[in-house]
């Protein structure tokens, strides 16, 4: 009998902690006097792209002019308070001048639970973070990036080459597929220290966790996703990893294996372990362990892996779309290779300001992260979202989001914005835009820290493919993108079709 009283009452104030829940959640704009966006009950804001209603981008966008004239308002990340920043001031200030009082990116992942995703530079907080990303920055610069830069145009060669031998592949291409598996073997070659090929061995492991890695559909992730942002604490009594146990111990095995072998060996790479591995016998006091190097090593492969694959199937579609440009571009490259005796180096490809041109464009029509969020950990106060309103006080555990994609596409900062014309970016134009609304790599400390690692790549292919390729669409190719709502990153539904027409002529011969 006393059971069973004691589980009616603990079944009552369940729910009564539940419906006060759902009242904070819809009430507490409501009472803070600024405007708001009405919360769908339990999820908030995010229900429409959890229930694949809409994709992500498009709903940054549609949030992004609910009050147009606002500098910002509220909205409710689930049962989380946060505050959309529109203002290129306020975001230079949360992001930059008071860093300090919002340093932290949203996390449900325990470290305790699952290292490998909560220990990487990304989800790292406080303390921890500075010392981390202090000891990898110096991985991050220029002369570093030389230093990688032969591994990653081996592999850039070899995806090139197997095309030119395999015509047939060409007539009509998923780019997205190709480009994943030039970018895993990137990854793999220049993170983890290991050499494949994924087109010519299209099921190895390494690919194939990287694929099961960076899934994001299917009603188990998406659920893992949901009670992770509700109930975290719940997530980690149950002891669920939001990577599959094979792929969690397929990388966990391969690093703690290579390091291994490497310090016995005393083998040297010009890799990111190599990198990791002297930040780890540093003479700064930081302590980083193996778990730490694993975590780091497989955030850079996440990135790269998705992200930047994504990036370069917007950017070649942009480019099938546009021969002008297209083709502009390949003069360029094409001159700034052959006065360099028809060799392609990192300095040669940091010269070539059309290509920045044309990348930048690219990455402000379609940014690899459509928002970015900053945690309050101190109170702070923001000015009156307009005339007429009150001050308002941020409290530690509030979210500010960062419309990226909303920015990117504001006619009042990028006329005609859904134009594709890189000379937004030339020399003269660049100086009339404001810092704070072109950011497809973040603002402020935490900025991608991979930034230049992920251009290079992309650099790579592109001056490889527009040598021997011409860029052009297919009948399954559409101008206007579509975003897929099944994916919470930003991707082109259907995948991205093009043809690449091998030319006869190019400087390789």
């Amino acid at each position: 009998m006393e059971l069973i009283t004691l589980v009616i009452f603990s079944i009552i104030i369940g729910a009564f902690g539940a419906i006060f829940l759902l009242y904070r959640q819809i009430t507490f704009w409501k009472n803070k006097g600024i405007p708001y966006v009405p919360p769908i009950p339990i999820f908030g804001c995010l229900a429409p792209v959890l229930f694949q209603r809409q994709s992500l981008p498009d709903l940054v966008n549609e949030i992004y002019y609910k009050f147009e004239d606002f500098k910002y308002y509220g909205l409710m990340d689930f049962n989380t308070p946060t505050i959309l920043i529109k203002d290129p001031e306020l975001i230079k200030d949360i992001c930059v001048k008071n860093f300090d009082y919002n340093p932290n990116h949203k996390s449900f992942i325990d470290e305790r639970l699952d290292p490998i995703m909560s220990k990487n530079v990304f989800s790292l907080r406080g303390e921890r973070w500075r010392e981390v990303r202090s000891t990898l920055s110096p991985s991050f610069t220029a002369s570093k990036m030389k230093f990688m830069f032969q591994l990653v145009s081996k592999c850039s060669e070899d995806f090139v080459k197997y095309l030119v031998d395999n015509p047939e592949l060409t007539k009509s291409m998923d780019m997205k597929d190709a480009f994943t598996r030039y970018t895993n073997d990137v990854i793999a070659t220049a993170a983890f220290g290991i050499n494949v090929n994924s087109l010519t061995d299209r099921n190895n492991e390494f690919y194939l966790r990287g694929k099961d890695a960076t899934n994001f559909k299917g009603l188990a992730r998406s659920l893992k996703f949901i009670f992770g942002r509700i109930c975290p604490r719940i997530m980690r009594l149950l002891g669920y990893k939001f990577l599959s146990p094979e792929t969690n111990k397929f990388f966990s095995d391969l690093m703690t294996e290579t390091v291994q072998m490497r310090n016995e060996k005393g083998i040297v790479r010009p890799d990111m372990i190599h990198l990791l591995m002297q930040a780890k016998n540093n003479e700064a006091g930081v302590d980083i362990s193996i778990d730490d190097i694993i975590a780091q090593a497989f955030i850079f492969f996440l990135a790269g892996f998705e992200t930047s694959s994504t990036y370069m199937c917007f950017l070649f579609h942009l480019l099938a779309c546009h021969q002008d440009i297209q083709e502009r571009l390949r003069i360029e490259i094409n001159l700034a290779i052959l006065k360099n005796d028809g060799k392609i180096s990192y300095d040669i490809l940091s010269e070539i300001k059309y290509m920045d041109m044309v990348m930048n464009e690219a990455l402000r029509l379609y940014p690899p992260a459509t928002l970015i969020d900053r945690v309050c950990i101190k109170k702070f106060k923001l000015p009156p979202p307009m005339k007429g309103y009150e001050e308002l006080t941020v409290e530690p555990g509030m979210i500010m989001w960062i419309p990226i994609f909303g920015l990117h596409h504001d006619e009042k900062y990028f006329p005609d914005p859904e134009k594709f014309d890189p000379e937004r970016f030339s020399d003269e134009n660049k100086l009339n835009i404001n810092s704070s609304t072109f950011i497809p790599f973040g603002l402020g400390p935490r900025k991608c820290i991979g930034e230049r690692f992920a251009l290079m790549e992309t650099k790579i292919i592109l001056a490889h493919l527009l040598q021997k390729f011409t860029i052009k669409p297919t009948d399954k190719t559409k101008e206007k993108i579509e975003f897929d709502k099944k994916n919470f990153n930003i991707q082109c539904k259907g995948g991205t079709w093009l043809n690449l027409q091998q030319r006869k002529e190019d400087l390789s011969g």
